[in-house]
């Protein structure tokens, strides 16, 4: 790969841009961002969980205000990395110097932006619940999505990922007449697929490719990300249909995600009194043991946390400081593996290619988290509720496609809107399902759980 190749103007459902783009205040990249922020898609990431149930008494992050988070890391990362690519290739074109130097930022934050946008309600575990319901499917519900749908298409719903979805949610139409989606710039989308192979291929760690750690595009988005790979120079892997070399700038973007929710999800746990002050400095303060700047040193930090009254000033302070040398950290990291990166053979992400003493302090605190965050009760009660509510919208909207003769069927269908078009014709299933995937995938929390409770009769709807 090249970085002169690794960018573009193009955007999905338009031909791709001959000349500069004239708007002398927003770029083609800034657009993107704001395509996003604007949209009803990230507007309900309000509603969705993070780890930690909504709503609650104590605000903690939900999947907004965590991606607006990881925006700003993102930018920041973006701006430095770029600085120095721009730094070290002079002799590029000016277009070469602008892009690194100016709109690299807007991408991978814009990228950022949107990287939950695919995750269903209630966390991962939405996840899981899709996962397993399509699954554990028995009978004739099994016979004709087995008989309908190919193996790929299968295991687009059998190993649904948020990642996936989040390509499809950016790039569908929706039963509107004009395609594209969103019209992201090609180098915004492909800053976004972490995991660059179809389902068929992905899901396998043992590969030891960290492109098919999990998936990055549906059956039905093949051939997006096939044209958004030809012109950005974006290899196949050998040996492979359709695995694909990681888009240099996704590992910004990945590195601006791991930098978060390390640090914030211990920060919520620590408002809800799951985790103690001196557990958190424990876990953070040896990452400036060996700082040699004079205000990021450890003597420095516990001078200024030795001047904070309020515990969760504390942590904020530690956590600040924390995102910034990583952030500096990272940056040089990434230039430090150019020739991976371009190559396509980089298979680790940002953070495991630290130094092992920086290594390891992230273990810890992986550790940590899982034990006493992750497996935290009330944690676990919303996973399982997730479970049934996705679980049970699932089984009702599924099995009124596959068994139309149903005189419920009709009914439940009234209830999608009609942006999920629902065809009911012998050769649409992975259309109509994916249809209703999309409808369920895309609902908040709060409204999954009454629509649930309103078909199942827990709720019975007042007339308006």
């Amino acid at each position: 790969m090249k970085w002169s190749q690794l960018y573009s103007t193009k955007r999905t459902g338009t031909k791709e841009r001959t000349e500069a783009n004239p708007d002398p205040v927003r770029n083609s990249f800034l657009r993107d961002y704001d395509r996003i922020i604007f949209s009803s898609a990230f507007r309900r990431l309000q509603n969705k969980t993070q780890v930690f149930p909504l709503p609650g008494s104590i605000f903690v992050h939900n999947r907004l205000t965590h991606s607006l988070e990881v925006a700003s890391v993102g930018r920041s990362l973006g701006k430095a990395a770029g600085e120095k690519i721009a730094a070290k290739y002079t002799g590029e074109s000016e277009q070469f110097i602008e892009f690194y130097r100016h709109e690299l930022a807007s991408v991978i934050a814009s990228a950022c932006l949107a990287h939950d946008i695919g995750n269903p309600p209630f966390g991962h575990s939405g996840e899981d619940a899709i996962r397993s319901f399509f699954t554990e499917l028995e009978g004739e519900d099994r016979e004709i999505i087995h008989a309908a749908l190919t193996t790929n298409q299968i295991r687009d719903f059998e190993y649904f990922e948020g990642n996936s979805n989040a390509l499809r949610i950016l790039t569908h139409n929706y039963n509107e007449p004009e395609l594209g989606g969103y019209r992201l710039t090609y180098t915004t989308l492909a800053s976004l697929v972490k995991y660059p192979c179809c389902s068929a291929e992905g899901f396998d760690k043992k590969s030891g490719l960290i492109s098919t750690k999990k998936s990055g595009f549906f059956d039905s988005e093949i051939r997006t990300y096939e044209d958004i790979a030809t012109v950005l120079g974006i290899p196949r892997k050998e040996g492979y249909y359709q695995v694909y070399a990681r888009h240099p700038f996704v590992y910004l973007t990945e590195a601006a995600d791991d930098i978060c929710y390390r640090v914030i999800d211990l920060e919520d746990a620590h408002r809800l009194d799951i985790v103690a002050i001196g557990t958190f400095m424990r876990l953070f303060l040896p990452f400036f043991e060996h700082e040699t700047n004079p205000y990021t040193c450890r003597e420095y930090i516990e001078s200024k946390l030795a001047n904070i009254n309020d515990d969760n000033q504390k942590v904020q302070y530690v956590r600040a400081r924390w995102i910034g040398i990583m952030t500096e950290k990272l940056a040089d990291v990434f230039i430090d593996n150019e020739d991976k990166l371009l190559a396509g053979t980089l298979e680790h992400d940002l953070l495991k290619c630290l130094p092992p003493q920086y290594a390891a302090l992230i273990d810890e605190i992986n550790t940590y988290s899982v034990k006493n965050i992750y497996n935290y009760k009330a944690v676990a009660e919303i996973e399982i509720a997730g479970y049934n509510v996705i679980g049970g919208l699932l089984k009702e909207f599924v099995r009124a496609v596959l068994r139309p003769n149903l005189s419920k069927s009709s009914k439940v269908l009234k209830l999608v809107p009609p942006q999920f078009p629902v065809l009911r014709t012998a050769d649409s299933v992975y259309h109509d399902v994916q249809s209703l995937v999309d409808f369920i995938a895309g609902m908040t929390d709060l409204y999954a759980i009454d629509l649930y409770r309103k078909i199942t009769g827990i709720t019975i709807p007042e007339i308006r």
